[in-house]
Parts: structure tokens; C-alpha cells; sequence
């Protein structure tokens, strides 16, 4: 058994481009995927620790924060959410060191079959792990920008085209549009950019196949979560996203508790 407060399980690409997961702190890392097939029981103790002032907080906001740092955190700005806000590029934001670390870098502007065709935005240095983390079948890239802001209004651009959501439900289920020519998709809207952002489309039209260790997908998904219960444990069946599969058809969100003090067994 380890004590655990939960967050975004680390997640890589294998060599034959499957997800491996790991729930993982300073002092312990457990390779999620080699639980796959075991009896697991997660065990919340009521703590909720915020991820940004460390304080214990009776309800969870954003990806596990207090509500006073959800008011005033750089990991909860507005830009997070929508990137054509970003003001990083100016040298303004709520946290300078944090919007020169992560915001004001070049950043992708993606095509992803999740359950649909989607785009998204995120930083150059974090498309894999972005593409895994919402349980992309397969993706691609369409445009390369110096900064966040520029990504956000590329993404605008493209919302007439494209979702920015993931239906986690249809995703859980793998109905991802696996069929779907993301090539012919991407160069189908090139010529609706705008013409000053049309300098930043890509060439590069690498389509990346991504595979996840579930054993069988159900046909329906139910969600469980910690709000409700205490303990969830079961049979795991499969991982993907950031959601584990339990008992064939259930299914728990790990990054939606992040904070969440657990204590896990298998």
C-alpha cells in the first residue's frame, strides 16, 4: 500500500507507440499498466491538498487548487483555457516566472480523433504527452508559433471547422473516427487562416497512431468519483487518457482529482 496525493498520472509512448502510465511522486513510482488485470482499491481519507499554496482545502477547484489561488494562480488563468488571451508574449501575466516557462514558448496547434476530428493547443515541448492525456486515437500538426497567444488565434480560426472538445463518453468507448484522413483534413481548411498567420502552417503532415493498454472497450461508460464515495476498488481493465477502466465499464478520472490524498492497494 502507498499514500498518494493524487495528480495527472505521468504518462510516455512505448516503442510500439502504446501509452504507459505511472502514478508517481518524489518518493515512489507505480507503472500503472502492469497493475492492468489486478484487483486495485483507492482510498480517499477526506484530505484535499492545494497544488499550488500546499494548504489543506475542503473543496477542490481548477486541477486542485484552493479557492483563493484559483482567483489568483497562473495555473489557473484565463489563458489556460483560452489561449488567444495570453498576454505572456508582453511580459504580462499573473505569475512572470510561470508565463515565461510555460506560455511565452513555441507552442503547436494540433489535429486530434479523440471521439471527432479536434483541434488544440500546447507547448512544442509537450505533444505527446498532451495527444495522450486526452486519449488520442491519432493526431498531427498543423501549425508551429513562437508563443501561446499566436496558437489561441489559429485555434479560434479553426473552431468553425473543428470542435476544441473531447466527449470523454465516446472517447471511452473508442468511438474515435479511427477512418478519418487528418491529412486531407488539415490541408482541406489551410487556405481559411488568416493571411498573417498562414506563415506558421506546417509541412510536416507525420500522422502519429497512438495505442492504449485496454483489454476490451465497453459499449457504455460510468463515471465514479470520490465526491460521492470513499473507496472505489475493482478489477483494472484498462487505462486511457487519464481515466481508469474498473470492472469493464466503470471508469475513473485520475487528473480530476488531483489533490485528493489517497491511499492505494493492490
Amino acid at each position: 500500500m502507498v499514500n498518494w496525493v493524487a495528480q495527472k498520472m505521468k504518462v510516455s509512448l512505448s516503442d510500439d507507440r502504446k501509452a504507459e502510465y505511472f502514478f508517481s511522486r518524489n518518493d515512489f513510482s507505480v507503472n500503472v499498466n502492469e497493475l492492468i488485470g489486478k484487483e486495485i482499491r483507492l482510498f480517499w481519507n477526506g484530505n484535499i491538498w492545494c497544488q499550488d499554496c500546499g494548504k489543506k482545502t475542503n473543496k477542490s477547484f481548477g486541477e486542485g487548487l484552493c479557492y483563493k489561488c484559483f482567483l489568483t494562480s497562473a495555473q489557473a488563468s484565463e489563458c489556460i483555457i483560452r489561449p488567444e488571451l495570453c498576454r505572456a508574449h508582453l511580459g504580462e501575466g499573473r505569475d512572470l516566472d510561470f508565463e515565461m516557462k510555460n506560455h511565452n514558448q513555441p507552442h503547436i496547434v494540433y489535429l486530434a480523433a479523440t471521439n471527432s476530428v479536434k483541434v488544440g493547443v500546447t507547448r512544442a515541448s509537450n505533444i505527446i504527452t498532451r495527444w495522450l492525456d486526452q486519449g488520442a486515437a491519432k493526431a498531427l500538426v498543423l501549425a508551429e508559433v513562437p508563443y501561446r497567444q499566436l496558437a489561441g488565434e489559429i485555434e479560434v480560426a479553426l473552431k468553425d471547422y473543428f470542435t476544441d472538445k473531447t466527449n470523454w463518453q465516446k472517447m471511452l468507448t473508442n468511438a474515435a473516427g479511427d477512418d478519418t484522413d487528418l491529412v486531407e483534413e488539415k490541408w482541406r481548411i489551410a487556405e481559411e487562416m488568416p493571411g498573417d498567420l498562414q506563415q506558421f502552417w506546417s509541412e510536416n503532415d507525420d500522422v502519429y497512431e497512438l495505442n492504449y493498454p485496454v483489454l476490451n472497450y465497453p459499449q457504455k461508460v460510468s463515471s465514479m468519483n470520490f465526491d460521492k464515495t470513499n473507496e472505489i476498488s475493482g478489477e483494472l481493465s484498462g487505462i486511457r487518457g487519464q481515466y481508469l477502466y474498473l470492472n469493464g465499464n466503470q471508469v475513473l478520472n485520475i487528473r480530476r482529482h488531483t489533490g485528493y490524498e489517497l491511499e492505494l492497494s493492490w
